[in-house]
Order: structure tokens, then C-alpha cells, then sequence
């Protein structure tokens, strides 16, 4: 048996769908951050249970659901409500419950859908979430404008199976609007690191993924050129331009994001902002985050 959390803010556009992909878990919790939409309406009707919390964290929320949500199981999936699970990745989340020798937890991949096309080039496919584990012992910590699992890495297993991610539900203002915030928190972050943390030069060449992500997008905020290196390396270094139009727009999207990075590092810097005064996501429109701007 698996729970399933969902956290949502103003996802009627999106909750009906998420909800129809999980039909088979017996227990669903929406963990609802006060919606203004029909979103608490819609998960009702389609037999999920639902709690409000006011959103401070998207960690705090998902340890919220694990701590307080009654689940069922003690095996919790979480989801955004832009997510989708296919058919397969439920086969497999139904036989690692039933595993006794399993991780604690497992990575789950994500494809990236934009204009109906799954962007598998300039989407990095696949790239990782730890989305799956045992209830009592997968909790989160907060990290930039996402969550991260507060788990050793050799207790976490990884996935084949992806989820669907429609990042672009809502249209290409929301995405906009939500990188506008996330562009502010990573311009602190890469204040700090101008301000004298040192380079995670190991992590370079970590074994962990996550870990050695993380090292690259730091090395990367020394780098000039950033928008016209994140461009190229979309859809020519991963090949995005194999992804036709789609690609090719969404390289070009993330080029700006870090135009706007940019430009917001610049900016504190001249003010000799302190980068510590307001840096972490706490607005629940950000409800679809994820750890890398998508």
C-alpha cells in the first residue's frame, strides 16, 4: 500500500489530473496552503482527504503532511499537483512497498513537458528528486527555492521510472512569475559565495549526482557569459535543439532566468545587500517548485 501527499495553492487548473494519476493509492492527502480557486473543492470531489496549513516551507509542509496527515501507509509518494504518475512508475512504487530489503527512500526522474512534448534534451533528462520512501524515515530540509531530503545518500535508492512533470500548466506568465522570485533567491545565494564560502571542489567529482550538481551550479556563478553558456549548453551541449521549437524556446527562457540572475547579483552587490536578510522561497504560488528552475 502507498500514500500519496499532494501540495497545492491554487491548482484547480491542475489537481483533477494529478488526482486521476494516483487513483489506485487508497490514501491521497492534499495539503493545502489556503487556495482561492476551487482546488479544495475539486480534491474533494475526487475522494482525496484535505488539510490547510499556511505555507512557510516546502519542506515544513511535506514534513507537516508526514507528521500530522494520519497517512495510511508506511509508504508516503509526494507529488506537486503539476505532476503526473504514469502507469509504470506506479508498478514500481507497488513493488518496492512490498520489498523488505528496500531503500529508505528513492530518487524518482522527471520528464519535463512543454507544449505537449516531453523535452528530453533540453529538459536534462533525467534529472532526480527524492520523491518516494518510508514514512518514518524520509523527512526534508529546506534548500534554495526547493526541498531535500534529510537522508545519508546510501540509503537512497533511484528510480527508472519518471514522473510527468507539465511545469507550463499554467502558462508561460506563471513560469515567468515564479522564476522572477527564484532569480532573487539564487542571486543571494551566489552572493554568498562572493562573500567567501569556498568552492565544493570535491563535489566536482562526487559519485552523488545531487552533490555534484549542486558543485557545478556553484563553479558556474563564477563564470562571465552565464546566460550565453546556459543557452548553449541547452540545446547544443544537451542537444535541446533536437527538440525542435520547444527546445530551442525553453533554452532561450533559460538564458533569461539567468540574465535576471544576474543582473539581481549585480544589483545587491552595488547596495551591499546583506545576503543572509531574506533568501529562502516562503510564498506558497511557488507550490510547483523543484530544485533546479524548470
Amino acid at each position: 500500500m502507498v500514500s500519496v501527499l499532494i501540495l497545492t495553492y491554487n491548482e484547480e487548473v491542475n489537481i483533477a489530473d494529478c488526482l486521476d494519476s494516483v487513483a489506485w493509492a487508497d490514501d491521497v492527502l492534499v495539503l493545502d496552503s489556503g487556495s482561492e480557486d476551487q482546488t479544495v473543492e475539486i480534491a474533494e470531489a475526487k475522494g482525496a482527504r484535505v488539510m490547510e496549513r499556511p505555507f512557510d516551507s516546502f519542506a515544513d509542509q511535506r514534513n507537516y503532511g508526514l507528521e500530522e496527515g494520519s497517512l495510511q501507509s508506511d509508504w508516503v509518494l509526494h507529488l506537486d499537483a503539476d505532476e503526473r504518475v504514469p502507469p509504470a512508475l506506479r508498478e514500481s512504487l507497488l513493488t518496492i512497498a512490498g520489498d523488505e530489503e528496500a531503500y529508505d527512500a528513492y530518487r524518482v526522474p522527471s520528464k519535463l513537458i512543454f507544449r505537449g512534448r516531453w523535452l528530453k534534451h533540453a529538459g536534462m533528462y533525467p534529472t532526480y528528486q527524492v520523491r518516494f520512501g518510508q514514512r518514518e524515515a524520509l523527512t526534508f530540509t529546506q534548500a534554495g527555492h526547493g526541498q531535500r531530503a534529510a537522508l545519508p545518500p546510501g540509503r537512497i535508492g533511484t528510480l527508472d521510472e519518471p514522473l510527468r512533470h507539465h511545469a507550463f500548466s499554467k502558462g508561460l506568465a506563471d513560469w515567468f512569475e515564479r522564476h522572477n522570485r527564484y532569480s532573487t533567491d539564487e542571486a543571494r545565494r551566489a552572493l554568498r559565495l562572493y562573500a567567501g564560502s569556498r568552492l565544493d571542489w570535491q563535489g566536482l567529482f562526487a559519485r552523488d549526482e545531487q552533490r555534484r550538481r549542486r558543485a557545478l551550479k556553484d563553479l558556474s556563478y563564477r563564470l562571465p557569459f552565464r546566460p550565453l553558456l546556459r543557452f548553449l549548453y541547452v540545446a547544443v551541449g544537451r542537444l535541446g535543439i533536437l527538440d525542435g521549437r520547444p527546445g530551442l524556446t525553453y533554452a532561450t527562457m533559460l538564458a533569461v532566468y539567468e540574465y535576471m540572475v544576474g543582473l539581481k547579483l549585480d544589483e545587491l552587490r552595488r547596495q551591499g545587500q546583506d545576503p543572509d536578510r531574506a533568501s529562502t522561497a516562503s510564498d506558497p504560488h511557488e507550490a510547483a517548485a523543484s530544485t533546479s528552475p524548470q
